[in-house]
């Protein structure tokens, strides 16, 4: 554990100017105290770790020190083969670049894991887009990679319902969410997320912005995807659920609301059942959700969408009511003398 710990701390060292010891503490979740031992063993083992004393100091390397990457273990080179996902690079450009830094990569281990990337990509594959839709790259993913990897600033047409607006960005950070490609950018002072299938037009910049450092991307992100979650869920449905319908309603709704109403709910009834306010997109929707819990789940409110699931539920009662109808598929076969068992 402590080997493995020291080992991260030198490539931490390698990979910065200088941290302080409390920045090595946050990044290693340890105490301060250990990081000064650590920095200590690091020292009489030969690695040059110099403290720098005084307010602004800190630990650094000294003399150019680099370490190899022969030290990895075959979890470890596995691993790091899978940090990348060729889909998303290739279609921002980046295929080319990502293939010869793997090149280089595998070049520096020990001949016993230069097979590692084999044996990673036949145990792990990332198919990003959702079923049912052929995914397609924004013809300006390319254009707004390289402002993001170049800190490049951009003038962009960014169509809305009813016009293109054009924005001054700089553009930080892209998502691919679902198979649709997203920007995180920032537009005057504030963070925005823009949807990259719909930029019309961009034109890089000569000039380049100063990133702010305590910018978060998965943070960010993270964030925005909760905030737009909620504000998509404008009104609420009041409804009784069995036990299974509790456990399945997770899996038909919203997660997180159908978790926050069901821990929100009463006791059940005599029945077995509990009854939750729902917080949904629309009546639309929430029809459409609902329908697939079956009867182990009953709309209380608003009255509209009972309606609805009581004219559903008696168009379903017409529907099975009367006799099986006779399948033509069966006669076709009959007559042209096919049996089941295929006699």
């Amino acid at each position: 554990m402590r080997a493995a710990r020291l080992i991260k701390m030198v490539l931490l060292l390698q990979s910065r100017p200088s941290m302080t010891a409390a920045e090595l503490a946050r990044e290693l979740e340890v105490s301060e105290r250990t990081i000064t031992r650590d920095a200590l063993a690091l020292s009489e083992a030969g690695v040059p770790v110099y403290a720098d004393r005084g307010r602004a100091g800190g630990y650094r390397l000294v003399g150019g020190y680099r370490t190899r990457l022969t030290g990895l273990a075959r979890s470890e080179a596995e691993a790091l083969f899978l940090s990348g996902v060729p889909g998303a690079l290739r279609e921002m450009g980046l295929h080319d670049a990502a293939s010869a830094a793997r090149l280089k990569v595998s070049a520096a281990l020990l001949p016993s894991l230069r097979d590692a990337s084999e044996t990673a990509a036949q145990r792990f594959h990332l198919d990003a887009p959702g079923w049912y839709q052929e995914p397609e790259t924004p013809e300006l993913l390319p254009l707004i990679a390289e402002a993001v990897w170049g800190d490049r600033l951009v003038r962009a047409l960014y169509r809305r319902a009813d016009a293109d607006v054009e924005r001054e960005l700089a553009p930080y950070g892209l998502v691919l969410k679902a198979g649709v490609w997203y920007l995180c950018a920032r537009a005057g002072e504030a963070f925005r997320v823009y949807r990259v299938d719909r930029f019309t037009a961009v034109a890089l910049c000569e000039e380049r912005f100063v990133r702010d450092e305590g910018f978060d991307l998965p943070g960010f992100w993270e964030e925005r995807a909760a905030e737009f979650a909620r504000s998509i869920l404008r009104t609420e449905a009041v409804v009784r659920l069995s036990e299974a319908g509790a456990r399945r309603l997770p899996y038909a709704t919203d997660q997180a609301a159908a978790r926050e109403a069901l821990a929100a709910a009463g006791p059940p009834d005599p029945a077995g059942r509990v009854t939750v306010t729902l917080p949904v997109e629309s009546e639309e929707v929430a029809f459409s959700q609902l329908l697939a819990l079956g009867p182990e789940a009953e709309v209380l409110e608003p009255p509209s969408l009972r309606a609805r699931f009581a004219e559903t539920a008696a168009r379903l009662r017409e529907l099975y009511s009367g006799a099986l109808p006779p399948n033509p598929r069966s006669s076709i076969a009959g007559e042209a003398g096919f049996s089941p068992s295929g006699d």
